[in-house]
């Protein structure tokens, strides 16, 4: 299993419709398909928020494959419809974590 991450930067002056369009659309469609499970969304905290505020979008993955197939199937459309939406006022970068037992 592993945790695909996407912190996403979002300016103030759309900060309560951009956490409502994560919360509300991106989240729930982007685990509908049943592919990316656990959804969890958490802020980032930091020093300053002056120019906007970040938030860490999380889900579990069965494997590099099952993301690579969610991310060409419906995650472009997804990216494309926060893009049109909000344009340059929400950017993110993904990162890929995996898991490890800790008590081995």
């Amino acid at each position: 299993m592993i945790v695909y991450n996407t912190t996403f930067h979002i300016d103030n002056g759309v900060l309560d419709e951009g956490v409502a369009f994560l919360r509300e659309v991106y989240l729930p469609r982007a685990s509908a398909s049943g592919f990316l499970l656990n959804p969890l969304l958490r802020k980032v905290l930091h020093d300053s928020e002056d120019e906007g505020v970040n938030f860490s979008v999380q889900f579990h993955v069965k494997n590099i494959d099952t993301l690579n197939f969610w991310l060409e199937s419906e995650g472009k459309l997804l990216h494309q419809e926060l893009v049109a939406k909000f344009g340059p006022k929400i950017a993110g970068f993904s990162t890929l974590l995996e898991e490890i037992d800790w008590r081995k």
